[in-house]
């Protein structure tokens, strides 16, 4: 099927990295339906997609509502008669210590990121094995990967999202056209630092250098045409995604210890539940502007990650030395 006859369906589509894959899929032709809480949002977008081309469906709904996800998906095959791209990629973020944020406001942050993307997976998959196949593209981070000092709840989520497409990809074998891709970006350049949750005192802003939206919808659009298991996105992510695997404790040591810091402004803020119950009062944005000024941390995050993999790799070495020469392998991170 070419692209100019799919039908792709995107949610959290109003603003950040579900709005820029509304576009570039609008740009590439076909039908678009997009998903999100703010129905004035997505108008405007809907417009901008119509322009480049595309048949639009306006669909409001919250992804944490599993009763909306199942309209979104009846609305669209009734629409178009059928769908062919999923895209889950709504997500709200939250920055505090596990034991000090509100426990309602941890749980909305799952509730958002690992069961909607559930409720968009269980809405979209009895349609895809209807029409024998689907492509369905569920939008992690490298935090699916590692975790990260202040935002416990947003990574757990993201773990989640990755082992909930790893157990869709093997629950759907028996229906050879549908694929699971998994996106697993670094930080983006999207608002979603600025109307996150905050119970840290401090005001966020993105570590190092993010990427551009469009450079994860670019991949996101790659993955519709070519699927691919899993996709990390930008730099930070491909170094992160290894380090993980390979040096685990010195991946927990550096976020700890030097990379949270790049994380916080020393700008004080007061506690603030930021966009997970409300959607916030701004316009249909992809990005927020992180991008520039933003060189130097990139330099250093770069640094710091070539450093740990360097000197895991030598762990490594070291410690199939010790254990090929017999001798005892001490630490604390030993097994």
């Amino acid at each position: 099927m070419g692209r100019r006859d799919r039908v792709v369906v995107v949610t959290g589509a109003s603003s950040g990295i579900g709005r820029a894959c509304a576009l570039r899929f609008a740009e590439a032709g076909g039908a678009l339906v997009v998903t999100a809480r703010r129905a004035d949002a997505l108008e405007e977008l809907a417009t901008e997609c119509r322009g480049r081309g595309a048949d639009v469906l306006v669909a409001p709904a919250d992804v944490t509502d599993a009763e909306a996800m199942d309209r979104v998906a009846a609305e669209t095959v009734a629409r178009f008669g059928r769908v062919d791209v999923w895209v889950n990629n709504a997500g709200v973020n939250m920055y505090g210590r596990t034991e000090e944020v509100p426990a309602r406001l941890w749980h909305r942050v799952v509730e958002t990121n690992l069961f909607g993307v559930y409720h968009g997976t269980r809405a979209v998959l009895p349609w895809f094995r209807e029409q024998g196949g689907g492509t369905l593209i569920n939008v992690s981070s490298v935090l699916g990967h590692t975790g990260f000092p202040q935002q416990s709840a947003y990574a757990a989520s993201k773990h989640g999202i990755r082992a909930l497409s790893d157990c869709v990809r093997q629950e759907s074998l028996d229906v050879k056209g549908i694929v699971v891709c998994t996106v697993l970006p670094g930080p983006v350049d999207t608002p979603l630092f600025r109307v996150a949750a905050n119970w840290t005192g401090r005001k966020v802003v993105p570590p190092g250098r993010p990427v551009s939206a469009d450079r994860v919808a670019a991949q996101v659009l790659r993955c519709a045409d070519h699927p691919r298991r899993e996709v990390p996105v930008g730099g930070a992510s491909r170094f992160g995604v290894l380090a993980a695997r390979i040096v685990p404790g010195m991946v927990e040591r550096a976020g700890a210890r030097v990379l949270s810091r790049q994380h916080f402004a020393d700008q004080p803020t007061a506690p603030s539940e930021g966009n997970l119950f409300e959607p916030p009062d701004f316009g249909a944005r992809v990005d927020d502007g992180w991008r520039a000024g933003s060189r130097r941390r990139s330099r250093l995050s770069r640094a710091l990650l070539v450093t740990g993999l360097l000197l895991g790799v030598a762990a490594v070495i070291a410690t199939a030395r010790a254990g090929v020469a017999g001798q005892p392998i001490v630490g604390r991170y030993a097994r």
